[in-house]
């Protein structure tokens, strides 16, 4: 299993051939924007693959190489450079918006290590829908009882929907439900971050399996919770 991203092997700059590495996006002689190659996120901004991340020197050097990538910049260079610079745009915007974001940067990491999350979202939702598939569920144990019996009154809100009649005691329930759920996710983020610290300063494959099977599980019951409070605002009208 890798646990750092890889030192990729040394390349000469397309136009004045000085030597490289091939995760530099600008030759440091000549200055000349590199061709756009196939690179993971964090190598991108040359990181290590790690979830504690410096998100402020990751916004600076967003800006950073987005000014310097502008298609302004190239507007009078030659067509396979403006080229370059819009396919390296477009990995810097990519890239920024998965490891910014906590959960998206967590399952992005965990897509590397080759974890393929169970699919909870309203994605797959919908196309179960469409398609009258069954959609892959897990319910996380301990919420077996309380599902039940949103699922009821989920039910009963819609077939009041429908007659156009509004039942404030379920109204009420649901409204708890949503609350008691919104409170759940705000944990899980929590105790995510402290498997972040175990992935982070993981000694041996052993406590990376661990941490990464973890942050897998975890991550699968916070998408199903969140659907639920996607399904109660649906019902609330929210």
């Amino acid at each position: 299993m890798a646990t750092e991203t890889q030192t990729p092997a040394a390349a000469s700059c397309w136009a004045c051939h000085a030597a490289l590495a091939r995760s530099e996006h600008f030759c440091a002689a000549c200055g000349k924007v590199q061709p756009a190659a196939g690179t993971d996120f964090f190598s991108f901004f040359g990181l290590p693959r790690k979830l504690n991340l410096d998100v402020a020197a990751l916004e600076r050097e967003f800006y950073r190489l987005s000014r310097k990538l502008h298609p302004d910049v190239y507007a009078r260079a030659s067509a396979q450079e403006q080229q370059w610079s819009l396919e390296k745009s477009s990995q810097l915007n990519d890239a920024y918006r998965t490891l910014k974001d906590p959960i998206e940067r967590t399952a992005y990491l965990l897509t590397l290590e080759g974890v393929q999350l169970e699919e909870q979202s309203k994605a797959a939702t919908d196309r179960a829908r469409q398609t009258g598939e069954v959609k892959k569920q897990v319910v996380p144990p301990g919420l077996l009882e309380e599902v039940f019996e949103l699922n009821m009154q989920l039910e009963e809100a819609r077939a009041a929907k429908t007659t156009g009649e509004d039942d404030p005691e379920v109204r009420r329930e649901l409204e708890t439900h949503k609350k008691h759920f919104e409170e759940k996710l705000e944990a899980l983020s929590t105790e995510l971050q402290g498997y972040w610290n175990e992935w982070d300063g993981a000694a041996s494959d052993g406590e990376r399996t661990q941490a990464r099977d973890r942050m897998v599980d975890l991550l699968n019951r916070r998408s199903y919770i969140r659907n639920l409070v996607r399904d109660v605002k649906e019902a609330l009208g929210n």
